[in-house]
């Protein structure tokens, strides 16, 4: 249902820290020009953990205008309370999202029952196509194959953002209910690896700066131009995990500054890139041509 290249894409702020709403209407137009096939907003590295809940549906609903029908939108909705993520999964579906990115709870540390009951209950209460999100670094602990697999047969859910960053874990998953729940992969460096496995695209961190060229791997692994896609692969490398040097979305939103595409404004307890990381991150960009 959501497959291809996918963003997930920052939240623009001011230097006052409120959000530009201006600024990221231009950032969605910017991906829908350079042929990204989905558009995440609030997702974490939308820095969904600080915005409060008018801001969250305010860049929903400006998202869903931009981009008025051109390619899915699927918003980030998800929390470690189960009711406030339910809430905040209504919200998206009225303003017309067409699915839903639901982290899994974090710093609870629900067993995989609870991860179960938590995304059976929002599945339930909100008729619209959900992805799971797996990321253990994140969140504290790791959703484990099995409790995915009994996911997918919930009808409404649809695909599973995987960032454990164990291909076999997402193998297994496609291994054992491939027909039922599509793999993502949540890793812009094991984006080649886990699509060979039979994972259907990526929410990416690196399509916020390089759109065109995350979505001409994407498109070469699909048309099994496997020379051209690890080619591809391979040359991204470096960029790809400039993306981490500090916690994100802190480089890339530094990034999308460099570019001079918003301010690089982050909400705290997240602070600006710290200046040896911003001088490799340079030096990264400019090996590109970005800058």
């Amino acid at each position: 249902m959501f497959k291809g290249s996918m963003v997930a894409i920052i939240t623009p702020f001011n230097s006052d820290g409120s959000v530009n709403e201006d600024k990221f209407r231009e950032l969605v137009e910017f991906q829908i020009e350079n042929g990204t096939d989905v558009i995440v907003p609030c997702g974490t590295t939308g820095e969904s953990a600080t915005l409060n809940y008018e801001e969250h549906d305010l860049v929903i609903r400006a998202c869903i205008d931009q981009v008025n029908g051109r390619v899915p939108v699927v918003a980030g909705t998800g929390s470690n309370s189960t009711a406030e993520a339910t809430e905040l999964s209504r919200h998206a579906k009225e303003m017309g999202a067409d699915g839903l990115l639901l982290v899994s709870p974090y710093y609870n540390k629900p067993s995989q029952e609870g991860l179960y009951q938590h995304y059976r209950t929002i599945a339930e209460e909100v008729a619209l196509p959900q992805i799971l999100y797996n990321v253990p670094g994140r969140t504290g602990m790791n959703m484990l194959p099995g409790t995915t697999i009994r996911l997918a047969e919930i009808d409404n859910i649809v695909a599973i953002k995987e960032a454990s960053g164990d291909v076999t874990q997402a193998s297994e998953i496609i291994s054992k209910a491939g027909d039922k729940i599509d793999v993502l992969s949540g890793d812009d460096f094991l984006t080649l690896p886990l699509m060979a496995c039979g994972a259907k695209g990526i929410i990416s961190v690196t399509a916020n700066i390089m759109p065109k060229e995350v979505k001409a791997m994407v498109t070469a692994i699909e048309e099994n131009r496997w020379d051209d896609a690890r080619a591809m692969h391979l040359k991204m490398l470096d960029i790809h995990n400039a993306m981490f040097i500090e916690s994100n979305p802190v480089p890339v939103k530094t990034a999308v500054s460099l570019l001079g595409k918003c301010e690089p404004t982050i909400r705290q307890p997240l602070c600006d890139l710290q200046p040896a990381s911003l001088e490799t991150l340079k030096t990264v960009m400019q090996g590109y041509g970005l800058l």
